[in-house]
């Protein structure tokens, strides 16, 4: 199966790294600068550049030029449609689930006519 990379590929892959989930969870209070979202993590400003980049790349963030400061934010698009993909699948397997119980409940009760 040849790999495509969609962009709700591009997302999950993005948010798999527990840095870059720790920046999306830091810009949910607002906006930022490059300097300040960088300060709690342990790593050179260009090793943090690329986390971003790749958050950018994917459309989970945005930035901007402001002065002399790059300002990031969350592009809330992204996540609504990773969301929306969660509850589609969520929706999809609780239906099977509810299938397949209803099968069990009945496949009980017709097991020499008892139900037990």
């Amino acid at each position: 199966m040849p790999y495509h990379s969609t962009p709700l590929d591009l997302a999950f892959h993005a948010l798999s790294d527990p840095t870059r989930r720790a920046v999306v969870s830091r810009l949910a209070e607002g906006e930022l600068p490059v300097t300040v979202l960088a300060e709690p993590f342990d790593m050179a400003l260009p090793s943090f550049a690329q986390h971003l980049k790749v958050l950018e790349d994917c459309g989970l963030i945005a930035s901007e030029k402001r002065g002399r400061s790059r300002w990031c934010r969350l592009e809330r698009a992204r996540f609504e449609e990773a969301a929306n993909w969660m509850e589609a699948e969520r929706r999809h397997w609780t239906a099977r689930l509810d299938r397949l119980e209803a099968y069990l409940d009945r496949t009980e009760e017709n097991d020499d006519g008892k139900t037990v």
